[in-house]
């Protein structure tokens, strides 16, 4: 198999066995007590489809944009797949830090848990940010305009999410995720 086959399938191979990973965590959580109704789930996932669309169909299909913002170079590449690679296992880490608490879309569990440990102690949603970094990496290896759509449509799904999460965790948690608001980044790590 020619370097530029193996290059191609680098990203669906990672994006997919962080999918796999997802799906078989999925099973063992908690039971739900709260969860945001239909249409939010709706605004907070479209997004992420659009994203995910962006990233995965060919440029061909992509018209004007399929426009390249970054060259196509090794190095671009590299760099893309090291920030992937970063961010998938970032949130792979958060998701099994958080266990049973976690669920794949915005709840409240039952005997739900304020987990500030591990990933928790560097950023109060680290899954999102592992996520946003893979993506960034992704689009970074795409470097045309629909990679930077793409880049602002999950932004926009996780800005979102984390909104309808810091409420309720602050309405679950009371003093103590005020406490934690004021010595944990949301995102960012050391901002």
């Amino acid at each position: 198999m020619s370097e530029a086959r193996l290059l191609a399938l680098f990203f669906p191979a990672c994006w997919s066995i962080w999918g796999l990973i997802w799906a078989a965590a999925a099973f063992s959580v908690k039971k739900t007590t709260r969860s945001e109704d239909p249409l939010s789930r709706f605004s907070n996932t479209a997004p992420i489809w659009i994203c995910a669309i962006l990233l995965l169909v060919p440029s061909s299909w992509l018209g004007p944009l399929s426009f390249r913002l970054v060259p196509q170079t090794l190095t671009y590449y590299g760099i893309g797949a090291v920030l992937m690679v970063v961010g998938l296992s970032f949130a792979v880490w958060a998701r099994y830090h958080l266990g049973r608490n976690w669920s794949g879309v915005i709840t409240v569990k039952e005997d739900h848990a304020l987990i500030r440990t591990g990933p928790y102690a560097i950023v109060r949603h680290p899954i999102y940010t592992g996520l946003l970094l893979a993506i960034i990496g992704s689009a970074l290896a795409r470097g045309d305009v629909a990679a930077l759509l793409a880049i602002a449509f999950m932004l926009y799904a996780v800005l979102r999410r984390v909104g309808i999460e810091e409420r309720w965790m602050s309405e679950t948690f009371g003093q103590a995720y005020a406490d934690y608001k004021a010595t944990t980044p949301a995102l960012v790590p050391f901002v």
